[in-house]
C-alpha cells in the first residue's frame, strides 16, 4: 500500500525544480518533461544515466530555441521591417473556410527580390480558404509577418492580406485520411447536442465543432483531456488489434506487424498530436521489446519515448499538451498502483483503481495546469470516475465509425449514433459539474500558485503512500496546509466582497474569448456585445445584479459577439446594429424584436441618452466602399458625460473588431478626444493603429480575451502600443470580472477585480 520513497523522492524534487523554471519562464516549458526523464531512469539505473538523459534534453531545448533554421534571417529582416513575405506553405491542420486562425509549415518565402528556402511552422490569422483543406495541402500566402516568443512551437504570426491560394492538393497518402475524416465529421453533425459536437474529437482528434461554451465546460470540470483523442487510444487500439490477432491464432510477429501499420494509419488518421506521438512512440517501443522478447517496464519506456521525441523535435518540450501526457503517464505509472491497493481496504477492486486513475493523473498534473488556469477543479476527480470508462467506447465505436463511412456509408451512419451515447454522456457530465456551486476554487497565480501547488501535491502523496514518521509528518503538513488554505479563501472572499464598488460604471464580463461590457449610468444601463455562451452572460448580468437592459449595442454579428444574445431575449429596450451579411444575421435580429426591443441599423451618425452620458456612433460609415461586412464594419460607440457627470463619470469608447484601416479611416473622419476608458479593439489583437490610442490617450484599456485562446490575444504589439500611451491593461482572462469606478482624483480610474 506504499511506494518507495526511494524512487518517489527524486522524482518530486525534479518535479518542483523544473515547475519553478516553467514559472520563472511563464508560458515556456523548459525542463519538465526533462524532470520525469530523470525521474524514470532514477527509477531503473543509476544516478549517473539520469543526469546524461536531462543534460541532453535540456541542451537540445535550448540549442533548438535559438536555432537559426527556425528563425531565418530572411523572416527575421521581414518581421523586423513589416515587410510582405509571399511564401509556398503546407497545412499542418485541417484548414476550414472562415477559420480565424490555421497552423502551416512554411516551404519557401520571396521577400522583396530575396528567395530563399526553409521549414518555418507559422500560426496564420486571417481568412481560411474557399473550401476545406486537409493536411498536406499546399498554398500561396502572401502578407506581413510577427516573430513569436523564443521557444514558441511556431516561430511566426502570418497575418495574410488575402485568403490562401491553393497551389496543389494533399498527397494520395494524406488524402485518404483526410477524405475519413471529412466524411466523419459531417456525418457528427448531424448527431444532436453535445454529443455529436463532441464524438470527432473524441474519435479522430477533430474539435472544430466544440463549440467555446463545451470546451469551458469540459476544462472547468478537469475533462479537456477528452475533448480530443488522446495518447490512451492508441494503447486501446494496439489492445485490440492484439487480441484479435491471438483469436485468429496468429503467430507473435505477424501481430505485432499488423499492430505497427494500425498504429501508423491510426496516427494519421487522427493527426499527430503530442500526445499521440508520445502514446505512439510508447507502443512502438512496447511492440518492438515484444518481438525481442524482453520485458516492458513503463517509466523506462515512458523515458525512452520522451528523450527521443525531445531530441527529433524540441519544441515538444514547450507543448503543454506534450507535457501534460507525459506528467499524466508518469503519475499512473507511479502512483495509481499504490493509491489502488490502498484504496481496496474499502472499496472492490475495479472501483478502487477506477477512482485511482484520475487521482494519481491530477496529483501529477495540477501544477503545470495551475499555469493555464490559476485555479482548482473542485469535482474533477468525480468528474473523471464518471466520464472517463465512456471515453474508450467512444473513440473504439467512432473509429469504427470513420472506417465503415468509406466503405458501406449505412453501418458507419449506425455505428455513429452508437458511438454518440458515451460521447453525450460525456459531454454531460462535463457540463454538470462545470455549472455546479463552487466547480473552481482560486489558487496563486504564476511561480507562487506551482510551488505551492507542488509542493502540496508531494505532500499528499507522501501521506497517503509514505511510511513511518514521514507519513505522519506529511499528514500533519496537509492538514496545516488545507486549514491555512481554507482560511485564506474565506478571507479573501470577504474582502473581495467588502471591497467591491458598488459605484462601479463600466463592468467587464468574463465570457471567455469574446466581448461583453456594461455601462451604467443613473440607473440606466447599456450592453456593448453579449460574447459566445448565453450562460457565461446570464452568470454575469446575474453577479452584477442586472435584469434589464436600455441599449443593446451589438458590434457585429461574429458568435464571439452575439453568441450569448439568446438569454437576453426579452429584457432589452433598445437596440443598435451594423450592417447584416448573412441571414443568420436577420434571424439574430428578428429574435430581437420578436422579444419586444427596438433594432436599429446605424452607421456614422446617430446618437441617444443613458443616464447623464451621450452616446454617439463614430463606425461604419454610410457608404461601404471597401469595407468588408464583419471585423471592419463594427459599430464603434462612444460614451460622454453631460453636464454635471462632466467630473464625476468616466468616457469610454468601445472600437469592436475594427483593424488597423477601419482604424486609420475612423480617426480621419472623427474628432476623436481623450476618454477614460477605451475597450480594445479585436481582443487585442496585433492589426491596430497606434495613433488611434495616442489619440483618446486613455488611463484603462479593457481587453475581453479568453485564457489559452490560440489567437496569441492581446499580441505583444498591442500590449506595447498601450504601454506608450500610459494605458493600464485590464484583461478579462486575467482579471475575470472587472468593475470600473471613478477614482478620487480627477481624470483617475479605480479598477476592481475578481482575481
Amino acid at each position: 500500500m506504499s511506494i518507495d520513497l526511494r524512487l518517489a523522492i527524486p522524482a518530486v524534487c525534479g518535479w518542483i525544480a523544473a515547475a519553478i523554471l516553467i514559472a520563472v519562464e511563464e508560458a515556456a516549458i523548459p525542463a519538465l518533461v526533462v524532470a520525469w526523464i530523470a525521474a524514470g531512469a532514477l527509477a531503473v539505473v543509476r544516478p549517473r544515466f539520469a543526469i546524461v538523459a536531462a543534460a541532453i534534453a535540456l541542451c537540445c531545448t535550448s540549442v533548438a530555441v535559438q536555432a537559426p533554421a527556425r528563425h531565418p534571417d530572411i523572416l527575421a529582416e521581414a518581421a523586423t521591417h513589416h515587410r510582405t513575405v509571399t511564401a509556398i506553405a503546407t497545412t499542418t491542420q485541417t484548414v476550414l473556410p472562415g477559420r480565424g486562425s490555421f497552423e502551416m509549415q512554411l516551404n519557401s518565402v520571396d521577400v522583396a527580390t530575396q528567395s530563399e528556402r526553409v521549414s518555418v511552422p507559422v500560426l496564420v490569422f486571417g481568412d481560411g480558404p474557399e473550401h476545406r483543406l486537409g493536411i498536406g495541402a499546399r498554398v500561396i500566402l502572401a502578407g506581413t509577418i510577427v516573430a513569436t516568443e523564443p521557444g514558441d512551437d511556431r516561430a511566426f504570426v502570418f497575418f495574410p492580406n488575402e485568403p490562401p491560394e491553393v497551389v496543389s492538393m494533399p498527397p494520395w497518402y494524406l488524402e485518404w485520411a483526410n477524405e475519413l475524416r471529412s466524411t466523419f465529421l459531417s456525418a457528427t453533425q448531424s448527431l444532436p447536442g453535445d454529443g455529436g459536437d463532441l464524438l470527432a474529437g473524441l474519435a479522430i482528434g477533430d474539435t472544430s465543432a466544440v463549440s467555446d461554451s463545451l470546451d469551458a465546460a469540459m476544462k472547468v470540470s478537469s475533462l479537456s483531456h477528452l475533448t480530443a483523442v488522446s495518447g490512451a487510444n492508441c494503447a486501446v487500439v494496439i489492445g485490440l488489434v492484439m487480441l484479435a490477432g491471438a483469436a485468429l491464432g496468429l503467430p507473435r510477429w505477424l501481430r505485432i506487424a499488423a499492430s505497427l501499420a494500425v498504429l501508423l494509419g491510426f496516427v494519421i488518421v487522427v493527426t499527430p498530436e503530442p500526445s499521440v506521438l508520445r502514446a505512439a512512440v510508447m507502443a512502438a517501443i512496447v511492440l518492438a521489446a515484444l518481438f525481442g522478447g524482453r520485458p516492458a517496464r513503463g517509466l523506462p519506456i515512458l523515458s525512452l519515448a520522451t528523450l527521443s521525441l525531445v531530441v527529433l523535435d524540441p519544441w515538444l518540450a514547450r507543448n503543454f499538451g506534450f507535457v501534460l501526457s507525459v506528467l499524466a503517464t508518469a503519475g499512473l505509472l507511479l502512483l495509481a498502483g499504490p493509491l489502488a491497493r490502498m484504496l481496496e481496504q474499502w472499496l472492490p477492486r475495479w472501483l478502487a483503481l477506477v477512482i485511482a486513475v484520475p487521482i494519481a493523473a491530477q496529483l501529477a498534473c495540477q501544477p503545470v495546469i495551475v499555469l493555464l488556469n490559476a485555479s482548482l477543479p473542485v469535482y474533477g476527480v468525480v468528474a473523471n470516475v464518471l466520464a472517463a470508462p465512456a471515453a474508450p467506447v467512444a473513440t473504439v465505436i467512432g473509429l469504427a465509425a470513420c472506417v465503415a463511412l468509406g466503405f458501406f456509408p449505412p453501418l458507419g451512419m449506425l455505428l455513429s449514433q452508437l458511438a454518440w451515447l458515451p460521447s453525450a454522456w460525456i459531454a454531460a457530465v462535463a457540463t454538470f459539474f462545470a455549472s455546479a456551486p463552487g466547480a473552481q476554487l482560486p489558487w496563486p497565480e504564476g511561480l507562487a500558485g506551482v510551488v505551492l501547488l507542488a509542493a502540496t501535491s508531494s505532500i499528499a502523496v507522501v501521506s497517503i503512500l509514505g511510511r513511518g514518521r514521514w507519513r505522519r509528518w506529511a499528514a500533519v503538513a496537509l492538514a496545516l496546509t488545507l486549514v491555512c488554505y481554507s482560511g485564506a479563501l474565506a478571507g479573501g472572499r470577504i474582502a473581495q466582497q467588502l471591497g467591491r464598488p458598488s459605484d462601479w460604471q463600466i463592468a467587464g464580463c468574463d465570457v471567455g474569448q469574446g466581448d461583453a461590457f456594461v455601462v451604467r449610468s443613473a440607473g440606466a444601463v447599456a450592453l456593448i456585445d453579449t460574447g459566445p455562451d448565453p450562460a457565461l452572460l446570464t452568470a454575469c448580468l446575474d453577479e452584477l445584479g442586472i435584469d434589464r437592459i436600455d441599449l443593446l449595442v451589438l458590434t457585429h454579428y461574429h458568435l464571439d459577439h452575439v453568441g450569448g444574445v439568446d438569454s437576453i431575449i426579452g429584457l432589452v429596450d433598445q437596440v443598435i446594429v451594423g450592417p447584416t451579411g448573412q441571414d443568420a444575421d436577420e434571424r439574430v435580429i428578428a429574435d430581437l424584436r420578436a422579444g419586444g426591443a427596438e433594432v436599429q441599423q446605424v452607421s456614422r451618425g446617430p446618437s441617444g441618452m443613458l443616464g447623464d452620458l451621450r452616446w454617439h456612433v463614430l463606425w461604419p460609415p454610410a457608404r461601404l466602399a471597401g469595407i468588408d461586412i464583419g471585423n471592419p464594419s463594427s459599430v464603434v460607440v462612444e460614451f460622454e458625460p453631460l453636464g454635471e457627470c462632466r467630473t464625476g463619470c468616466l468616457s469610454s469608447l468601445f472600437l469592436g473588431d475594427v483593424g488597423q484601416s477601419a482604424q486609420q479611416r475612423l480617426l480621419s473622419t472623427n474628432p476623436l478626444g481623450r476618454v477614460d476608458v477605451v475597450k480594445v479593439a479585436h481582443h487585442g489583437s496585433a492589426d491596430q493603429e497606434p495613433q488611434l490610442y495616442e489619440r483618446v490617450h486613455a488611463v484603462v484599456g479593457l481587453v475581453g480575451v479568453g485564457a489559452d485562446n490560440g489567437y496569441g490575444h492581446p499580441a505583444d504589439a498591442l500590449l506595447e502600443i498601450l504601454a506608450g500611451t500610459a494605458t493600464t491593461p485590464e484583461r478579462t482572462d486575467k482579471r475575470g470580472l472587472i468593475l470600473l469606478s471613478p477614482g478620487e482624483k480627477p481624470g483617475a480610474v479605480s479598477v476592481w477585480t475578481e482575481r
